[in-house]
């Protein structure tokens, strides 16, 4: 005789995030992070989810101007923060500027780190501008790319260091 199980009934609840300056107001279960939410209910898919454990740093977006993994927490403790993810870049000179960079500098190959490299590149443009290359590695230790050897990524940083115009970089230090 075969016995039916009985899995429990998820609930969902409501949840309102403001993500690039729009607000979002879903219906998810409380256990749903971030990086899931954006995606499944926000249609945004730049942020990418690679390990749903905080090491991998694809899912990095901007929460309240600083860079945070969106996969480690749930999407319920953003309500009230700003979220910002590479979508809501598009226009954005620096970001533009970065995306030449590592087009030039062959900073790119699977794809897959990319917008998380990019979002956290951008916060080291701003916030270190005087970060030599050991920094702008140790700033980069967060977020893994298994294609480039991260060369291409550092000197793209590295020249976007020396060569944008620091008043032209919002919210440089």
């Amino acid at each position: 005789m075969t016995v039916p199980i009985a899995f429990p009934e998820v609930k969902e609840h409501p949840v309102t995030l403001t993500v690039n300056g729009q607000h979002y107001h879903i219906q998810c279960e409380q256990r749903t992070h971030l990086a899931d939410a954006l995606r499944d209910h926000c249609g945004l898919t730049a942020t990418h989810i690679g390990c749903e454990h905080g090491v991998c740093g694809a899912c990095t977006v901007e929460v309240d101007g600083a860079p945070q993994r969106a996969c480690l927490q749930a999407a319920q403790r953003f309500e009230g923060k700003s979220v910002t993810t590479l979508e809501a870049l598009d226009d954005d000179p620096l970001t533009i500027a970065l995306r030449q960079l590592f087009s030039a500098h062959h900073a790119l190959q699977c794809g897959y780190c990319t917008p998380g490299m990019l979002m956290t590149a951008r916060d080291i443009v701003r916030r270190l501008p005087n970060a030599d290359e050991n920094r702008i590695r140790e700033e980069l230790a967060g977020n893994l790319c298994r294609c480039t050897g991260y060369q291409g990524i550092v000197r793209a940083i590295a020249e976007m260091l020396r060569t944008y115009p620091r008043q032209e970089i919002p919210n440089a230090a």
